[in-house]
């Protein structure tokens, strides 16, 4: 019998397909391979092979390794991967945009160009980084870019490679990317990155599954001189580690040195597969085996744990408090063990993590803590120093102050990389942890708010445990008025993100007193005052707010900084309806010339934009979106695009655009890269496209949205749902239900004052109320509905209150009035223009002539609005509007009319007749069922006894009692 000598590096087993996918596709050519698998079972080790061959050879390739930790320095993989690439930039003919790397690349300083204006739009900045990291792939000739363990890549890395791999890429780049599947934190930019390809970009996905039996033979032969392995042996191991090759590897490992693997009878077999289990994890072959070193390579390797990530010979030995020959010689033995390797620059690192992660759990607290202090030491040396490296060490050794000062330097790094969450992720430890002096605990902690209310993420976790921190620290004692002051205004910014609105408004009220000598801080605080929001306050108290942070802006010497308010102020004076706001917006430069100052005249465009729509100043609501996509899109302000987009496709809606609509609808709402909460216009548009052309589930889909929008978001969008909804309930005989639907909207209209809000709300509002015998209330909300457009040039609201009036004097018995008011309403509507509100305002008028004994006018008028109805794809509109025109002895146009008269439906319930008994049971006269269904009285009374008829009753109460009891009045269902 003999015993192995040595146990080899395995060969690269039963991967010969893969290798062969992951050359082709490396051949030459822009391309992304994603090579994917479970933790050891081999990615690496095929990419490594790939590079060593000759597809590999052919490209310049640089590889990086992304760290374990969620909070990783930004970009920090792609920075290392160029450093690698070359040892300086002289002579690269870097562009000024080469500027902006500075911060990543310090080292490089001297050969950089100068830093360009800093930018104070994190979008900006962050497409301004990206550029000129690209530029530097491209004059670094680089071809081939390698990340491995991308589950755990920062999202800045992500959003550059998605940058990279665009429709225009810098060059014809090839990348690859290794990951854990099963690792990839939900809502990663990864999915978005292997879910997406483009033209020309060749793209492949190569996974790696476990070896079977014959394979896991093969690679354990590799590892024994190539001589043949027992099969009972082969499936021992493969039945304990199930073919997963890191796991067969260290068990090969551990047997050999226990010198349980003996050659006999010319192949490798276990002494006995009866004595000795195969310990069933890897962490426990691991923990073996590092017991059987050293006590100097034992610390090396517990130094190499803690640390993590890799690290160079000196840093390692330094933590391992090791020196001189005595150093090298534990490096040596740890390296032989096999539980090191390499990583592509040749700094020692764990061959993987799950062999770290093993190191490290079994080392004990107290040595734990020393051993990250000396990491942090050793590492405070390097330049640039490895911030976040520096932040996770002394933070678990428990040194506050060294903790403090690299935590907010990373943070500042991240933030100038608009990385605001991996900001918020370091600050948030550091100051609930204590021990800070009160200065440097306001310093961050108004940091930390300042970060998380910057982040693009939506409203989540993150924003309830920040608000929690920072009412902790503001009720602490120790913070001097002014540092409290401007701790309140990013976290009243949160507040109000978060919905809460009256403890966010409370936040800035308190702050405003004590920044009399920050007038640009106290200019944003009452800014935000002065802005709308639900909430039972009067107009006149926002438009304070807005007037003295008018006074307050006014000596701002920075352009940049009144651009921003005036914009800020004229949307705010137009959505609170106050005419002079469209002075303001005059005051808008036609451009700026800065990134960022092309921004915020970009936002405030799209402000205005929006503003518009809510008038009904419908063109001049399109001047300003598409400048402000213009701008938008120059500036490669992503998200604010999508916000533009997103208004677009709402004005398409509202004037009657609908052709193609509603796949552009769906396509945004379905985006990737639109932020959840600007898509609420595009599953708004989604919604009602279904419901007026009858799609099955459309009717739940606008219930579920109203339900779901943030208050504070844009005010038409949960209006408009509303008034939609309500209109449905009211035309099934249900106004109770529909003015439920509107009394929240109703009420934040009516005490802000705020009636510009009210276009498609107020109409049906008021039916809802004459429907529900409340003529008075009605009547006053008319009345308030119409000062509150004094002075006003609103189209879009001037045009609802023509039809409040018309269905005033349909409900006073005037329908010829009523018939000229709807009219009205209608050539209002139709000069905007926004054709289906038009169209309703003529079906309601047609209604009102046959009121008013004009059928033959009402019936034509009815036809004509039919076929435009039809024409526009209001396919439940126009069916209504046809079943009207059958009760009155018309076929609707296109329709085929019946041989012999209307159709019958025997002993069945009619739907109008339906309709009619539902109002009978609400208890309703037949003149308000009438004006509930815009009918003559005399129709109502002929529908209804047909109906007593059908159903065998003689009275009314009985009708009623035998459709409840019958179910015919139960619950809704989707028409």
């Amino acid at each position: 019998m003999v015993q192995p000598e040595t146990v080899s590096s395995p060969a690269l087993v039963g991967r010969e397909r893969e290798s062969a996918e992951l050359a082709r596709a490396l051949s030459g050519g822009p391309a992304l391979v994603l090579v994917e698998g479970e933790a050891g079972v081999g990615k690496s080790r095929l990419v490594q092979e790939c590079l060593a061959g000759p597809a590999g050879r052919r490209r310049h390739a640089v590889v990086a390794t992304c760290p374990p930790f969620r909070e990783s320095l930004t970009l920090g993989p792609v920075v290392d991967a160029l450093r690698s690439a070359r040892t300086a930039v002289a002579g690269r003919r870097l562009s000024p945009l080469a500027g902006a790397l500075r911060p990543l690349f310090p080292e490089w300083a001297g050969d950089l160009p100068p830093a360009p204006e800093p930018l104070t739009d994190p979008g900006a900045s962050r497409h301004r980084m990206f550029r000129a990291l690209a530029e530097l792939v491209d004059r670094s000739g680089v071809e081939l870019l390698v990340l491995e363990d991308v589950h755990w890549a920062d999202d800045a890395t992500l959003e550059f490679l998605l940058f990279l791999l665009s429709d225009r890429p810098v060059r014809d780049i090839g990348v690859v990317l290794t990951y854990r599947p099963d690792d990839v934190p939900a809502g990663s930019l990864l999915r978005r990155l292997t879910s997406r390809s483009r033209a020309g970009l060749a793209q492949v996905r190569i996974t790696l599954g476990l070896l079977d039996v014959a394979a896991t033979a093969g690679l354990v032969s590799s590892m024994l001189g190539g001589e043949p392995v027992s099969e009972a042996f082969a499936a021992f191991l493969h039945d304990r580690t199930d073919g997963l090759p890191l796991a067969v590897e260290e068990s090969v490992r551990l047997l050999s040195q226990r010198d349980d693997v003996i050659r006999r009878d010319g192949e490798w077999v276990r002494r006995s597969l009866a004595e000795l289990s195969v310990p069933p994890t890897v962490r426990d072959s691991v923990l073996e085996r590092v017991q059987r070193l050293g006590a100097d390579a034992r610390r090396v390797l517990d130094a190499a744990a803690v640390l993590a990530e890799p690290a160079g010979d000196d840093v390692l030995a330094t933590t391992a408090g090791l020196s001189g020959p005595r150093a090298r010689a534990a490096l040596i033995e740890a390296a032989r063990s096999g539980l090191l390797g390499e990583d592509p620059r040749g700094r020692p690192v764990f061959r993987h993590v799950l062999v770290g992660r093993a190191v490290y759990d079994a080392i004990a607290g107290v040595e734990r803590r020393r051993l990250h202090e000396d990491a942090g030491r050793a590492l405070e040396r390097l330049r640039p120093p490895p911030l976040m490296q520096l932040t996770r060490h002394f933070r678990t050794a428990g040194d506050v102050p060294r903790w403090a000062r690299y935590a907010e330097r990373a943070a500042d790094a991240a933030v100038a990389s608009d990385d605001h969450t991996t900001a918020v992720a370091v600050l948030e430890p550091l100051v609930t942890a204590g021990g800070l002096a009160a200065p440097e605990l306001a310093r961050l902690a108004t940091k930390l708010a300042s970060a998380a209310s910057a982040r693009r993420e939506s409203v989540d976790a993150v924003h309830a445990r920040v608000i929690a921190v920072l009412r902790e620290v503001l009720d602490g004692a120790g913070l001097a008025p002014s540092s409290q002051a401007e701790l309140r205004i990013p976290l009243g910014r949160l507040l109000l993100q978060s919905g809460e609105f009256e403890a966010g408004r409370a936040e800035l009220e308190r702050a405003v007193p004590e920044l009399a000598h920050q007038p640009a801080e106290a200019a944003v605080a009452m800014t935000l005052l002065g802005y709308p929001l639900p909430g039972p306050r009067p107009a006149a108290e926002y438009r304070g707010w807005l007037e003295r942070a008018e006074r307050a802006a006014a000596g701002l010497p920075s352009d940049l900084d009144r651009l921003s308010l005036t914009a800020d102020r004229a949307a705010a004076l137009l959505v609170l309806g106050e005419p002079d706001g469209w002075e303001v917006v005059t005051r808008l430069p036609r451009d700026m010339p800065t990134t960022e100052g092309r921004c915020q005249l970009a936002r405030g465009h799209a402000n205005v934009g929006y503003a518009a729509l809510l008038w009904g100043r419908d063109a001049t609501a399109r001047r300003h979106l598409d400048r402000a996509l213009e701008l938008a899109e120059s500036a490669r302000f992503a998200r604010l695009t999508a916000t533009v987009q997103e208004l677009m496709v709402l004005a398409d809606w509202l004037s009657g655009r609908w052709h193609g609509l509603a796949e552009r609808a769906a396509a945004l709402a379905a985006d990737d890269d639109v932020e959840p909460n600007a898509k609420q216009g595009a599953l708004l548009v989604t919604a009602l496209l279904g419901v007026v052309t009858d799609r099955q589930g459309a009717e739940r889909e606008l219930r579920g949205l109203l339900e779901r929008v943030r208050p504070d978001s844009v005010a038409a969008i949960p209006l408009i749902p509303a008034a939609v909804l309500a209109r449905r309930e009211l035309a099934a005989g249900r106004p109770d239900a529909a003015l439920e639907l509107t009394d929240a909207a109703t009420t934040t209209v009516r005490t802000s004052g705020t009636w510009v809000w009210a276009a498609e709300l107020a109409p049906v509002r008021v039916q809802a109320l004459l429907a529900s015998g409340r003529r008075d209330t009605a009547a006053a909300f008319v009345a308030a509905f119409q000062r509150g457009l004094d002075g006003r040039d609103a189209p879009a609201p001037a045009a609802a209150l023509e039809s409040c009036r018309a269905a005033l004097a349909a409900a006073d018995g005037d329908h010829l009035g009523a018939a000229q008011l709807a009219a009205a309403a209608a050539a209002r509507w139709s000069s905007l223009p926004r054709r289906y509100e038009e169209l309703l305002a003529h079906e309601t008028g047609a209604g009102h002539l046959i009121a008013a004994g004009r059928t033959d006018d009402g019936v034509a008028l009815l036809a004509r609005t039919h076929r435009r109805l039809a024409q526009l794809g209001a396919r439940s509109d126009s069916d209504r509007v046809a079943r009207t025109l059958e009760l009155h002895g018309a076929v609707a146009p296109g329709a085929v009319p019946a041989r012999r008269g209307r159709r019958g439906y025997g002993d069945e319930l009619s739907p109008r007749e339906l309709e009619v008994v539902r109002l009978v049971v609400t208890g309703r006269t037949n003149r308000e069922i009438a004006r509930a269904v815009s009918r003559s009285p005399k129709t109502v009374a002929a529908q209804l006894n047909s109906a007593m008829r059908k159903l065998g009753v003689t009275s009314r109460t009985a009708l009623a009692v035998l459709a409840v009891e019958a179910g015919l009045v139960g619950a809704d269902t989707e028409r």
